[in-house]
């Protein structure tokens, strides 16, 4: 009866095991700020999530845009404290990772650039989809 019993509860926690990781809710970080710190910390916040297995997804707006740029302002890309790291470094990490990073739709046409201003892999968000996204019953919000 015990091997039966040890056997059902190995089972059950073999199968237990990939619902947990699936229930990790998404994560949808909205950055607005110009400050390099919190733009820093949106990205710290949005790479701990991403691994600890959350799908994320960085929505770029206003001044928080300018670290999709190819040509960023230098707060986007100095090197801050502790790790020497900068927002628009660690944003690159986070998309190496597998997450998404989208400007805003008013973005491009407001700063009078196209999408080839952009970093690669970074596109232009759609409201629809992005209401969805936040409206999505697992999705968690974080903005700066």
């Amino acid at each position: 009866m015990r091997r039966y019993l040890a056997a059902a509860v190995l089972a059950a926690s073999a199968l237990a095991a990939p619902a947990l990781a699936d229930d990790t809710p998404a994560l949808v970080t909205v950055l607005t700020s110009e400050e390099p710190q919190t733009q820093l910390m949106s990205m710290v916040l949005t790479m701990q999530a991403l691994k600890q297995g959350s799908a994320t997804y960085t929505l770029l707006c206003g001044p928080g845009g300018d670290l999709a740029l190819k040509d960023a302002p230098e707060a986007a890309t100095a090197p801050q404290k502790p790790q020497g790291m900068s927002p628009q470094k660690l944003m690159q990490m986070i998309m190496a990772e597998g997450g998404m990073v989208e400007v805003c739709a008013l973005y491009l046409p407001n700063k009078e650039v196209g999408p080839e201003a952009l970093l690669d892999g970074i596109g232009v968000a759609m409201p629809p989809a992005m209401a969805a996204r936040l409206l999505a019953d697992d999705t968690r919000l974080l903005s700066f």
